[in-house]
């Protein structure tokens, strides 16, 4: 959203949230998506007869929305090479966003159960509705992984991605280190970093909000010192606090208002838009997956032969999922049946059954109206703000309580993908991992071509084995799992190979029609260290 420069001059000055991280890269780039030459309508309707669209809300493809109809029946064009991107092009493209750390040495050895991470994104929308974080605990151990999905704009998931992580480390801080926190806010000294993050330049960070997250954040700790129990802080009660505190927050700030007017309008767009969450807590051999939405983890294990195995440590919060169904409609009236979840969604409207955000579906009606009365007249602008859901009785039906799932690390388990709805739409898990798994261990495409029944003439199996070979080379052009990860998801046939020419027309499509095709990607691939989980494994080993 264009903000007015002299809103940024008189902002807040750099906030004291800053102060508790390290290696916080500023950016005033809002993850835009790369900008391509325009299409003709003759070329675009020849390119998207090639591609297979994603269906539409209601479950109606592209091909059977009316408006796009009109606007393309009359076009029976061939092919033309508008979209023929070379091979740099559509590098360029996947690489954008990629990002890289590898967990530092000591002594010549790696004492982590985690070797490193990669992470990319791919835009659909623009700008760009996901986000993700990644950052390691100062003062408590372990990492923390998180990737989140925005809807009806990326306010919530962009307030979320820089805001949950400190939440959990709060939480996860023992009473005394809590305390030295609050004694140096209290007499002005330098307060402890409890997170050093690893971003992309282009991640950005919100400087205006800074001060107001910090003084929530702040009150937040405060009453963790109050209540102090003695007990050391339970990982998986430490997430779901988080998680529920900061959602409860988020609608908190929008009450209240700001008096400076941008501060006021993004707390107010934070809280209507929305976000899904799925955040692992990684220390040692433990991994504890936090998961609200329709994101995913999923673990790669490696069997004795070699082959690989998809072990998913998360649960889809959607239609998809009975218990979450059974869940929504126990608490709700027996007249509500019918129509709590209607079409797949929530109420008929949302996808995802749990989210942060989306006030819509929390407030009730009065408390809108009162809110939306005394917001500023942009917020009444938004579609999204204005309407009431149907059958809207008993809020809420929507909570940011994550689900949270416990793994112990094996040696067999090599990495973790983290990914948004955008990736699991286009691949199976067992497909990720596959891909993933062959790109880590460098096994690429020795073994036999399966066509998986298909009837393929010499011609065609010649065509194959080309493309085998283009995609062991690719495997050389991305140094990035989860960039090569993304080549696969946008570009493959139906045997599971890359081709060129699809992920040319994918990676092609103007702003405006990317959506109807494809979600926003983003993935991180965490890779584990066997050898320490090995060693922590065997009686005796680790602390």
């Amino acid at each position: 959203m264009p903000v007015p420069s002299r809103i940024f001059t008189t902002a807040i000055r750099n906030g004291e949230i800053r102060k508790l991280g390290t290696c916080i890269f500023h950016s005033h780039n809002r993850n835009l998506c790369c900008s391509l030459p325009p299409h003709s309508l003759k070329t675009l309707h020849a390119l998207l007869k090639t591609a297979s669209p994603m269906t539409l809300g209601s479950g109606r493809s592209i091909k059977d929305n009316p408006l796009w109809y009109i606007k393309t029946q009359s076009y029976r064009t061939t092919s033309q090479q508008y979209y023929n991107l070379t091979p740099p092009q559509v590098n360029s493209i996947l690489k954008a966003n990629e990002y890289r750390f590898k967990v530092p040495e000591f002594d010549g050895k790696n004492v982590s159960s985690i070797l490193g991470f990669d992470s990319s994104q791919l835009p659909a929308n623009a700008p760009i509705e996901d986000r993700r974080s990644v950052a390691t605990c100062l003062q408590t151990r372990g990492m923390l992984f998180g990737v989140f999905d925005g809807h009806a704009g990326c306010a919530c998931a962009q307030a979320v991605s820089e805001r949950l992580f400190y939440y959990i480390a709060v939480s996860l801080l023992p009473h005394e280190t809590l305390l030295e926190i609050e004694n140096a806010v209290e007499n002005g000294r330098a307060i402890l970093p409890i997170l050093q993050w690893h971003k992309h330049p282009n991640d950005y960070f919100s400087k205006e909000a800074s001060k107001l997250y910090f003084n929530s954040l702040r009150t937040y700790w405060q009453e963790l010192i109050d209540l102090n129990t003695g007990e050391h802080p339970d990982t998986q009660e430490a997430l779901i606090n988080a998680f529920k505190r900061l959602d409860n927050d988020i609608s908190l700030e929008a009450q209240v208002g700001d008096p400076n007017s941008f501060l006021n309008y993004w707390v107010l767009r934070v809280a209507f838009s929305g976000a899904t969450a799925c955040v692992a807590h990684i220390d040692g051999a433990d991994i504890q997956v936090a998961n609200t939405g329709d994101g995913r983890a999923v673990l790669g294990v490696q069997e004795e032969d070699g082959s690989w195995t998809a072990v998913t440590l998360s649960n889809d919060h959607n239609a998809q999922n009975e218990d979450e169904i059974k869940r929504i409609r126990s608490q709700h009236p027996k007249n509500e049946e019918k129509t709590v979840v209607k079409q797949d969604r929530l109420l008929g409207l949302l996808m995802p059954f749990r989210a942060f955000g989306d006030v819509k579906f929390k407030w009730s009606i009065e408390l809108q109206k009162m809110v939306l009365e005394s917001g500023p007249d942009q917020l009444n602008e938004n579609e999204h703000t204005k309407f009431i859901p149907p059958n809207y009785h008993t809020p809420p039906y929507l909570t940011a309580k994550p689900e949270v799932i416990h793994h112990s690390l094996r040696p067999q388990d090599k990495f973790l993908v983290l990914g948004t709805d955008g990736l699991w739409e286009t691949m199976h898990r067992q497909e990720v991992v596959r891909v993933v798994g062959e790109y880590l261990t460098g096994v690429h495409l020795q073994q036999p071509i399966s066509v998986g029944g298909y009837k393929v003439t010499l011609g065609q199996m010649q065509g194959l084995l080309m493309e085998r070979r283009a995609r062991i080379s690719s495997v050389f052009e991305d140094q990035n799992a989860a960039t090569h990860l993304i080549r696969h998801a946008v570009g493959n046939n139906e045997f599971g190979v890359v081709d060129h020419e699809r992920l040319c027309k994918m990676l092609s499509l103007p702003e405006e029609l990317a959506r109807m095709y494809r979600d926003d990607i983003t993935i991180i691939v965490v890779q584990f260290n066997s050898h320490v989980i090995g060693a922590q494994s065997k009686p005796g080993g680790g602390d």
